[in-house]
């Protein structure tokens, strides 16, 4: 039962290979370029913009070392005056002559094209081009901030005591502090040593994959011989995994070394927690709405009791409920470019795919060494038109949230700290971006797994 804000600049940073990068350093030990700044405020930040865009670009070294080139860029009715800090590479961060205006340390103001009018400053303190800090005015002498990562708002238009000319000319650090508890610096500070054995897990499981084949309803049981998961009975011809059986091959790999044994399959398929309604229980026999959900809670309460103590086997210990994202930046084709809301968490349901991989970049800042299972669902009609049950014949069927496919996420920082997700579902590898642009306006429901730095798949018996 297989369950089938914008950069003004250029995003010229798709053309270096991630392994060329340089390891960054901490946030608070960037180069400060506010005497730079000061330096070409009538210049460039307050010149009339026809002025300004055709002013030519320049090089400039900063007493440390640190070298910025000063240009603009246009988009639009917006322009951008870009200090761009040189990209480094190799462990002891070599020169590369690139200036792609996200390395580590740029600074951007952005104007109106019209009237020259500022509107907002946009700062990378890390070497994410998609995670970084903005500033607004607000009027009355102060100024708001945003901290964006993956067009996700984890910090929204919190105020800042400083008049927005101020932020132009003074030391991004004095910025920070009197943004006070707010910044949150350890987003733009990951520590790659903390990912060694995420990182191992996920080669692992890659030299493996072709090993494995796909087989609709198919799973590995306690004894390792193929079997179908609704029957549990042995498969035929070429064993394979459906997206759940290979999720549970996944943390059979994981607790195998411990236990010396694999997952029975029956008690994955049992209800875990509350659940369902009156409305939906007729329906269960006939749709399975919450295979998905059952299958990884179970899962995750076997692994994190074996690996971490059986206190973590409780829904309310491995279902990440919360998220630090208050709204995201809808980029819709052929359609304005806007700011809404994000509802969080539902029960039952998890988090809608549009924060998903803010979520698991927060996710891996603050619990590295963490893997997850995700359950994807949505409200849905029958999509298959299966009868319906007694009494509700010629009637349509309730909507109700059908979890239909599970996926291995496992979110790491690189050695050079760069954000990876590595995707697994189905016996094979996904890109990050395929799987979530297949789902769009869906929901996830994660279950998170510690990694204990041991994985051991069992080798399957044939199938028969």
């Amino acid at each position: 039962m297989c369950f089938r804000g914008f950069l003004c600049f250029s995003l010229s940073f798709l053309i270096f290979s991630p392994a060329a990068w340089a390891l960054e350093s901490p946030s608070a030990k960037i180069e400060d370029d506010s005497a730079l700044r000061r330096s070409i405020i009538p210049s460039w930040f307050k010149e009339s913009p026809g002025v300004v865009l055709a002013a030519k670009s320049f090089l400039h070294t900063l007493p440390g070392g640190s070298r910025i080139e000063v240009r603009s860029e246009s988009r639009g009715n917006e322009f951008s005056i870009i200090l761009a800090r040189e990209l480094l590479t190799g462990a002891e961060g070599r020169k590369t002559g690139e200036f792609p205006g996200w390395a580590q340390g740029s600074w951007a103001l952005t104007r109106n094209k019209t009237d020259g009018s500022p509107l907002h400053i946009r700062v990378f303190p890390g070497r994410d081009p998609y995670v970084y800090v903005q500033f607004r005015s607000l009027g009355g002498g102060k100024s708001q901030m945003d901290v964006v990562a993956y067009d996700s708002y984890l910090v929204q238009s919190h105020p800042v005591p400083l008049n927005f000319d101020r932020i132009m000319e003074i030391p991004m650090e004095e910025v920070y502090r009197n943004a006070g508890i707010a910044f949150p610096r350890r987003y733009f500070d990951p520590l790659p040593a903390l990912y060694k054995d995420t990182i191992t897990l996920v080669e692992k499981i890659r030299v493996a994959l072709p090993s494995l084949s796909f087989r609709d309803d198919g799973a590995l049981d306690d004894q390792g011989r193929y079997v179908f998961i609704n029957t549990l009975e042995s498969q035929d011809g070429k064993g394979g995994l459906n997206c759940s059986g290979f999720a549970k091959w996944v943390v059979d790999g994981m607790l195998r070394p411990y236990t010396g044994t694999l997952l029975p399959i029956e008690p994955l398929k049992q209800a875990f927690g509350k659940r369902g309604s009156s409305f939906t229980e007729p329906y269960e026999a006939l749709r399975d709405p919450f295979f998905g959900l059952d299958w990884t809670r179970n899962l995750a309460s076997r692994a994190m009791g074996t690996l971490l103590s059986p206190a973590f086997a409780e829904v309310e210990e491995f279902e990440v409920r919360r998220a630090p994202i208050g709204a995201v930046i809808d980029r819709r084709k052929d359609a304005p470019v806007y700011v809404k809301p994000y509802p969080g968490f539902l029960l039952n349901a998890g988090f809608g795919v549009e924060g998903l991989q803010a979520l698991l970049y927060t996710l891996a800042i603050d619990e590295p060494g963490r893997i997850y299972l995700a359950s994807v669902n949505n409200e849905i009609n029958d999509p298959n038109n299966r009868p319906l049950p007694p009494g509700r014949e010629g009637k349509v069927p309730y909507r109700m949230r059908q979890h239909f496919h599970i996926a291995v996420l496992i979110p790491y920082f690189n050695e050079y700290g760069i954000f990876r997700i590595a995707v697994f579902e189905s016996a094979e590898e996904t890109a990050f971006i395929r799987f979530k642009n297949r789902y769009p306006g869906h929901y996830v429901n994660l279950v998170r797994i510690p990694v204990e730095g041991v994985f051991d798949p069992a080798p399957p018996l044939a199938a028969r």
